[in-house]
């Protein structure tokens, strides 16, 4: 399981590098057509935008996974070991209601825009751009419980028991 689960962290992290990849790509394009052909693209900014938000979603999955993002860890220090985990639950806890929050927003507005179009590329559905939501704030949720898991059975993000001194608070 946990093998599983690092890969697809992994998985994930090569993706999100992908799509930079694509998206320097794209704007090297729009920028090479814009200043050497004198001639602008129409898609390239839309696409690039669209890129951008992908990069955003899928990127705070793994953000998420390595514990990267922002925190107030120097005041949950100064906590005991007992409160430092309760704040780590509610964190957990947080994130993923905020998850959930963005999952089922997410897959109504997929249903809301399925029949709808990229304005500079026609044959690309909005549906299919939407489908970042659902899909990274399910991953956030997946994320979420097994960080809740390990928390609560006394591991850290590294999936190794922390030390009994840890544990007593000392």
């Amino acid at each position: 399981m946990r093998k599983a689960y690092d890969g697809m962290v992994a998985i994930l992290e090569v993706y999100s590098g992908g799509l930079i990849l694509v998206m320097l790509g794209v704007v090297l394009v729009g920028v090479f057509y814009r200043y050497v052909i004198n001639e602008a693209l129409s898609w390239y900014d839309e696409f690039a935008g669209f890129i951008l938000v992908w990069l955003t979603m899928y990127g705070s999955v793994v953000g998420l996974a390595r514990g990267k993002h922002i925190s107030f860890e120097t005041l949950v220090e100064k906590l005991p070991r007992r409160g430092q985990r309760v704040v780590e639950i509610f964190g957990i806890l947080c994130v993923m209601m905020f998850s959930v929050v963005v999952l089922t927003s997410g897959w109504e507005l997929i249903r809301e825009m399925a029949e709808e179009t990229a304005v500079s590329i026609p044959e690309i559905k909005m549906a299919w751009i939407y489908s970042v939501m659902p899909i990274s704030a399910a991953l956030m949720i997946l994320v979420g419980a097994v960080q809740l898991v390990r928390t609560i059975s006394g591991k850290g993000l590294s999936g190794e028991a922390r030390p009994k001194a840890m544990e007593e608070g000392q």
